[in-house]
């Protein structure tokens, strides 16, 4: 995707981490964002240097699949970000979407900033209090960034490769 300005011609790049089970989807989801610059899928969270994927799978490593977005904030806002990022999941899911479960497929944001981490934090508890899951919490974590780990390359872009952009088919 080229990278888009804003009508000062200044592009505002910031950087947003979200895990919502498998990240496939969570990619393709962003990916289709006016303002999204570039995203890749990848592992963080977890205590294991340079993880690869069998290794996440495996749930020893603490790590969630997670999805880094870059984005234009002159043209997309964090907060928009955050409103996909509930609308694509079940934050109410500890440890699993849909089939998947495991700590891997938690629901977590990774805030890269006091502003993020706030506006995280309001947009969670207003979406607790707006009864839209009844009496199911939101188990969602909300934690500083860690290190990022690209995921191995067929994982990239990988609904867009199979010529697909969700996991839904009809």
């Amino acid at each position: 995707m080229p990278e888009e300005l804003t009508p000062d011609g200044m592009s505002r790049e910031e950087k947003a981490t979200f895990a919502a089970g498998c990240f496939w989807g969570v990619e393709a989801a962003f990916r289709q964002v006016k303002g999204v610059i570039a995203t890749r899928v990848g592992y963080t969270g977890g205590r294991t240097e340079h993880p690869t994927y069998e290794e996440v799978c495996s749930g020893r490593t603490g790590h969630a699949e997670a999805v880094e977005v870059i984005f234009d904030a002159g043209i997309v806002s964090y907060r928009e970000l955050l409103d996909l990022f509930w609308s694509i999941h079940d934050p109410t899911q500890l440890n699993r979407q849909g089939p998947d479960y495991g700590t891997n497929y938690r629901s977590a944001i990774f805030y890269h900033s006091d502003e993020q981490k706030t506006l995280a934090e309001g947009s969670r508890k207003k979406l607790g209090e707006s009864g839209r899951y009844g009496r199911r919490q939101i188990v969602t974590e909300i934690v500083p960034a860690t290190p990022f780990h690209a995921a191995e390359d067929y994982h990239q872009q990988f609904y867009e490769k199979q010529g697909r952009n969700s996991c839904r088919i009809g």
